[in-house]
């Protein structure tokens, strides 16, 4: 059972508001305020759970469920911040926030997992759709959902009928996207099937657009050195402080992410914010897959200690080659110290790593950019034309 918050969230956002953490802006605060209504009503929404689902369909004393959120707007304007916040102070027992192309995921092996079982003879014979939302309702009734894109075609396909079960049943939905919900897999394969989705989010949930005037995520990035050298205790130091300044003073708090049956830790996380050692992600057998889910949940990457690496070092080499690769792909922000510039890293001057080190060194330098900085989060080709490669940045 989840703890009850100590303030609610009208209360918190005012308190950092007052101590200069969060800087005054009448968008935010706008949307600040439908947060901080949607908290109240929810106080006293109580949905009728662990029933079958026709006495919850149409019983007489069935509470309507409140109207959720979606929210919208450009990169860095405070968007995932604000949900964070209010998914922190709710005191809804039943939540869930999580990362929308993950809650997906889940949702297609959950899908999978009924169909096994009805063909083994375990269950009875039922549709899919209606098990897997009866099971997510039952376990989460507020949803709380970040970077909110739809580029796969197998997620378009059912998420009308996923959400308008979750509507039934009475979940109330909140999100974030760069996106309004008319734009939502916009040129997509069969977009004529997605568009009933579209109409449950218009249906269920209250659209805001966030046009804060500023850019909070780079203006917090704006003369902070993002290579450091020598990765000595004022590095530390340096990256302690870049910490709480791009996660907003949060605590660093440890996460672990399910990838393909494995577990990959991650030592500090909070707000898009992540922080490792080189150790931690060069010199563990991690895969592309990791490091592609690192850079679809993270815009900001901390890494402490990069060492300069020369040909014994090679397998730890390659890792970071895929590493940077891919953060680059996906422009996510790179924060690191060193013990050597990004050209004099890697001494060996033999093998594959060789030649590939000199554009990972080439990509290290543009990342500093402020061209770069100020890139959405996301890849760079992202296009909703089926692909399960695009993101968007919230």
């Amino acid at each position: 059972m989840l703890s009850t918050p100590s303030s609610t969230f009208r209360e918190a956002y005012q308190a950092e508001i007052a101590s200069g953490a969060i800087e005054p802006d009448a968008a935010q605060a706008e949307v600040a305020e439908a947060y901080a209504a949607l908290d109240q009503r929810l106080a006293s929404y109580k949905p009728q759970r662990k029933q079958g689902l026709l006495s919850r369909l149409f019983s007489s004393d069935k509470d309507e469920a409140p109207r959720g959120l979606y929210i919208h707007g450009e990169v860095g304007r405070g968007k995932t911040m604000l949900m964070d916040m209010f998914f922190q102070h709710s005191t809804v027992e039943h939540k869930r926030r999580a990362h929308f192309h993950e809650f997906m995921a889940e949702a297609h092996e959950r899908i999978y997992d009924y169909r096994q079982s009805i063909a083994r003879g375990e269950i009875a014979d039922g549709d899919v759709i209606t098990l897997t939302a009866n099971a997510i309702f039952e376990e989460s009734w507020l949803l709380c959902f970040d970077e909110f894109h739809v580029t796969d075609i197998a997620d378009a396909m059912i998420l009308g009928r996923l959400f308008a079960k979750l509507f039934e049943l009475g979940t109330v939905v909140v999100a974030t996207s760069n996106v309004a919900p008319d734009d939502l897999y916009k040129g997509g394969l069969n977009r004529s099937l997605f568009l009933p989705f579209i109409k449950q989010i218009t249906d269920h949930m209250d659209v805001a657009r966030l046009d804060a005037r500023t850019d909070f995520r780079l203006e917090k990035l704006q003369g902070v050195p993002m290579w450091l050298t020598p990765a000595d205790a004022d590095a530390d130091a340096a990256l302690d402080r870049a910490w709480s300044r791009m996660s907003g003073g949060a605590r660093c708090k440890s996460r672990d992410i399910s990838i393909k049956g494995r577990i990959l830790h991650v030592p500090c996380s909070a707000h898009g914010v992540a922080r490792f050692s080189f150790a931690d992600l060069c010199e563990k057998p991690l895969a592309a897959s990791d490091y592609l889910r690192l850079a679809h949940d993270y815009h900001t990457i901390l890494v402490d200690h990069i060492p300069v690496m020369d040909f014994s070092q090679r397998n730890a080499a390659k890792r970071f080659i895929t590493l940077i690769d891919t953060l680059y792909d996906n422009a996510v922000k790179l924060m690191a110290s060193a013990d050597a510039n990004p050209i004099s890293l890697y001494l060996a001057h033999e093998g594959n790593e060789a030649n590939e080190f000199k554009r990972t060194a080439s990509r290290l330098i543009e990342m500093s950019s402020e061209s770069y900085l100020a890139l959405p989060h996301g890849r760079k080709d992202s296009t909703a034309s089926g692909s399960t490669k695009g993101l968007v940045e919230t």
